[in-house]
C-alpha cells in the first residue's frame, strides 16, 4: 500500500536541515504535510487527473544529498544580464552585476535567499499569492520543495536587460522536481523576466513535478513575465503561476506550454487594486499520447482592473489538449474589462481538444466576452498550399505557423517571441 504522505515527516526534517533552513521554513514544511494527505486537489474543469503520479517522492534520495548530480554547466547561451541557472537542487551559475546589487535587488536561490534574507523571504513565501493549505498541490508543494529562486526588485527600481532563470531537470536522477519561484515588485518598479524549465538527459524513469511561481506586484510595478516549458515525457507535472496585483500594477505574461508529458498548467492572476492590469498569452502543443490542460483565471476583485486571456494550441497524434478560461468579475470591481480567447487546432482524427470559456459576473457597469473554437485544418487551405507545390508536411507547418502568430506576434519581448517559435518548430519536428 502506498504511504501517506505524512509518513515522509522524518525525511522531510533531515532535507530542511540538510539544507540549513530557519526554523520557520522548517515549520511551514511540517505543517504543510500533516494537512497535504485530507485536503482536495484543485478542480480542472473536464480534466480528470487524480490518478496521474504527481506525489512521487523518493524518500531516500529527499533526506540526503545525491552524489550523482552532474553539476558540469549545460548549454546555454551566457548572457550579460541577471541570470541564475540550476539543475536539479544545485546551482551551477549565478549573476548579478554590482550596480543592480547596489540598488538593493535580489536575485539568487530559494535556500541562499532563506539564510541572507530571511525576513523578506519569510513575509512573501506562500503568504500572500500562494497558500500552502488551498489544496493538495500547493501543501504537498510547500512540504517537498527541493529548489527555486527568490527575486526582489526594490522601489522605483528599472532594469532594463531581462532577467533569465533556466531551471535544468536531469531525467537520469531519481528525485522529483519540486521549484519555487517567488517574485516581489516593490512599488513603481519595472523589469522582464525570462524562466524555462527543461528536462535533459531523457530516460525511461517517471518522476513528479510540482512547480509553483508566485508574482507580488506592489502599486505601479510592471512586470513582463515570460515562461518556455520543455518538461519530459516521464515527468508528470502541475505547473502553478499566480501573479498578485496592487493599485495600477500590470503582468504582461508570455507562456509557452511545449512539454512532452502529462501537465495542468495553472495560471492565475488576482487583481486586488484598482486599475490593475494583467495580459495573458498562452501558446500549447501537445503530442504523442500525452494529455496537456491549461486552466487560466484572471480575477477582477477591484475597480477598474483589466484582465485579458488569449490562448491558442495544436494537437497532433492521439494527444489531448483542454483549454479552460476563466474570467470572474466580483462584486465592487465596476469599470473592469474581463476578455478572453480560447482556441485549438486539431491535426489528427484521433487528437482530443476542449476549449471551455467561463465568465462569472458578479457586478453591473462591466464589459466582459469571450469567444472559444476547436476545429481542424481547413481541407481548402491545404488544398491551396499543396497545389502551390509544398508537400503536404511543410503545408501544414504554414497552417500551424499562421494559426500560433496572434498569439505570438502579441508576445510583448521579440526575443522571447523568436525562442518561442524555435521551440515550436522543434515540438512539430518531434
Amino acid at each position: 500500500m502506498e504511504n501517506q504522505l505524512v509518513d515522509y515527516l522524518d525525511a522531510v526534517n533531515a532535507f530542511s536541515s540538510y539544507k540549513n533552513e530557519p526554523s520557520w521554513m522548517q515549520e511551514i514544511r511540517q505543517e504543510a504535510l500533516k494537512k497535504a494527505d485530507n485536503l482536495d486537489l484543485p478542480r480542472i474543469e473536464r480534466v480528470r487527473y487524480d490518478h496521474w503520479p504527481l506525489f512521487t517522492i523518493d524518500e531516500k534520495n529527499l533526506a540526503k544529498n545525491n552524489g550523482n548530480v552532474n553539476n558540469s554547466t549545460p548549454f546555454f547561451e551566457k548572457k550579460e544580464g541577471p541570470t541564475l541557472v540550476q539543475r536539479d537542487e544545485n546551482v551551477i551559475f549565478e549573476q548579478l552585476s554590482q550596480e543592480l546589487v547596489a540598488k538593493g535587488v535580489i536575485f539568487t536561490d530559494i535556500f541562499t535567499a532563506m539564510q541572507k534574507y530571511p525576513d523578506l523571504v519569510n513575509q512573501y513565501y506562500m503568504t500572500t499569492s500562494v497558500h500552502s493549505d488551498e489544496d493538495k498541490v500547493t501543501a504537498t508543494h510547500a512540504a517537498f520543495m527541493n529548489g527555486g529562486l527568490f527575486l526582489y526588485v526594490p522601489k522605483n527600481v528599472v532594469i532594463e536587460q531581462p532577467i533569465e532563470a533556466l531551471f535544468y531537470h536531469s531525467a537520469d536522477v531519481p528525485a522529483h522536481f519540486y521549484k519555487h519561484v517567488l517574485i516581489v515588485a516593490e512599488e513603481n518598479s519595472e523589469f522582464s523576466y525570462l524562466e524555462r524549465f527543461i528536462t535533459e538527459n531523457h530516460t525511461d524513469k517517471k518522476s513528479s513535478g510540482n512547480i509553483i511561481v508566485e508574482v507580488i506586484a506592489k502599486p505601479e510595478a510592471k512586470i513582463k513575465f515570460s515562461g518556455i516549458d520543455q518538461l519530459g515525457k516521464n515527468l508528470t507535472a502541475y505547473i502553478k503561476r499566480r501573479g498578485y496585483l496592487l493599485r495600477n500594477a500590470s503582468i504582461d505574461w508570455a507562456l509557452g506550454v511545449m512539454n512532452e508529458g502529462d501537465v495542468i498548467g495553472d495560471f492565475d492572476s488576482v487583481l486586488e487594486g484598482e486599475g490593475s492590469h494583467a495580459e495573458v498569452k498562452a501558446v500549447a502543443i501537445s503530442a504523442g499520447n500525452q494529455n496537456q490542460a491549461i486552466d487560466t483565471r484572471v480575477t477582477n476583485k477591484a475597480a477598474h482592473s483589466i484582465g485579458h486571456i488569449l490562448q491558442h494550441g495544436v494537437i497532433r497524434d492521439r494527444a489531448a489538449l483542454t483549454f479552460n478560461g476563466i474570467g470572474h468579475i466580483l462584486q465592487g470591481a465596476k469599470g473592469s474589462d474581463a476578455q478572453q480567447e480560447s482556441r485549438v487546432l486539431m491535426l489528427s482524427n484521433k487528437a482530443r481538444g476542449d476549449a471551455n470559456p467561463i465568465l462569472l459576473i458578479d457586478e453591473n457597469e462591466v464589459t466582459a466576452g469571450h469567444a472559444a473554437s476547436v476545429g481542424r485544418v481547413d481541407p481548402e487551405e491545404m488544398y491551396y498550399l499543396m497545389s502551390r507545390g509544398l508537400p503536404r508536411e511543410e503545408a501544414e507547418r504554414l497552417v500551424i505557423r499562421g494559426f500560433l502568430s496572434s498569439v505570438l506576434t502579441e508576445i510583448p519581448i521579440k526575443e522571447v517571441e523568436k525562442e518561442l517559435l524555435s521551440v515550436i518548430e522543434r515540438k512539430l519536428d518531434a
